[in-house]
């Protein structure tokens, strides 16, 4: 049997085991007896979601069935979110693993190649803790 959540009025929140059919019911409080509703405890994490994410999520949830209906708005905004991502060239966060580069032409984390007196290449690494073969 599942335990649920209740809460009396005068006591607060206990639990209590009940059937799956008695999970609507009332429940009676272990110290007065008076009939307790049962309620539904929100995970800490939801309540310390940022504003801009739950309303996010809560417009995905509420348009995942609804059909995708092409207007000239809807066109007329993904053609600018289009141009946006050709302006940028890359859409993706930093470290998103892809084969894009995210480092600017002059930074430390980009591959240089030495050329010593006698004219060969050497490619430093950028973890000089590493024995390379």
């Amino acid at each position: 049997m599942p335990v649920y959540d209740y809460k009396c009025a005068e006591h607060g929140l206990f639990h209590e085991l009940a059937t799956m059919e008695d999970a609507s019911k009332p429940c009676a409080c272990p110290q007065c007896g008076k009939a307790s509703a049962r309620v539904v405890m929100i995970p800490p994490s939801v309540l310390a979601m940022a504003p801009a994410k739950k309303t996010s999520m809560e417009r995905n949830e509420e348009a995942k069935h609804q059909p995708i209906i092409s207007t000239v708005d809807s066109r007329a905004e993904a053609a600018d979110r289009a141009a946006f991502a050709a302006k940028k060239q890359h859409h993706h966060g930093k470290g998103c693993g892809c084969s894009h580069e995210h480092a600017p032409e002059n930074s430390a984390l980009k591959q240089q190649v030495v050329y010593l007196p006698d004219g060969s290449k050497v490619f430093p690494s950028q973890r000089p803790w590493m024995i390379s073969h």
